[in-house]
């Protein structure tokens, strides 16, 4: 049997950053005592020419990379600093370039970081639908922390540690029960895949 690959994607502009911290952490917790793989990736290592790019084609290497490994992951940890009550633009404009079809029956951890509690709903009301779109199964809890659960730029709240540990539990469980059928026992049916298809 392969190694489990799980991959993690951060929209941060930057490095180091508090939504990085927040999903190596929750990666941590995913991996521990566990032979998984664990990569992480964020919007800095798709750069440079990942905002002028239209299509796949016009991707520079390190874009495809990350896409590639987004695509072809066991399982994928993703986090997204919130604006404005939402995830970055450069973000969305990575999963805008996934295959519609590629991310189907993937288990997905949903992360973000921001400045207060007033955008904790953004995991539900923001980062759910999108995956939504995709067909993939997102766990039930997802992790938000803001600016004052963090100490030095890594994570340093009880509570959200716990809902961190959480939520990687669930990933695990997810991860051993889709593993143990095939990504075709989670597809949407021929006419749905048709549909999305025709849709983008």
């Amino acid at each position: 049997m392969s190694t489990i690959h799980i991959v993690g994607f951060s929209g941060n502009l930057h490095r180091p950053s508090k939504t990085r911290s927040l999903v190596e952490t929750v990666g941590a917790a995913v991996v521990a005592d566990r032979p998984y793989r664990f990569d992480l990736f964020d919007v800095v290592d798709a750069a440079p020419g990942l905002g002028s790019a239209t299509s796949r084609q016009e991707l520079s290497l390190p874009s495809k990379r990350v896409i590639d490994a987004i695509e072809q992951a066991d399982a994928l940890i993703i986090g997204s600093p919130v604006y404005k009550g939402a995830y970055t633009g450069l973000f969305k404009h990575v999963f805008d370039l996934v295959d519609p079809l590629a991310l189907t029956g993937k288990p997905v951890l949903i992360t973000a970081t921001g400045g207060g509690p007033r955008h904790a709903l953004v995991v539900e009301h923001v980062l759910r639908p999108l995956f939504g779109f995709f067909a993939a199964l997102t766990v039930p809890t997802a992790v938000y922390a803001s600016d004052a659960d963090f100490k030095d730029g890594k994570l340093n709240d009880s509570g959200i540690q716990g809902r961190a540990n959480e939520a990687a539990a669930q990933l695990v469980r997810l991860i051993g029960d889709s593993s143990e059928g095939t990504r075709a026992d989670w597809a949407p049916s021929l006419d749905t895949r048709r549909s999305v298809r025709a849709a983008v």
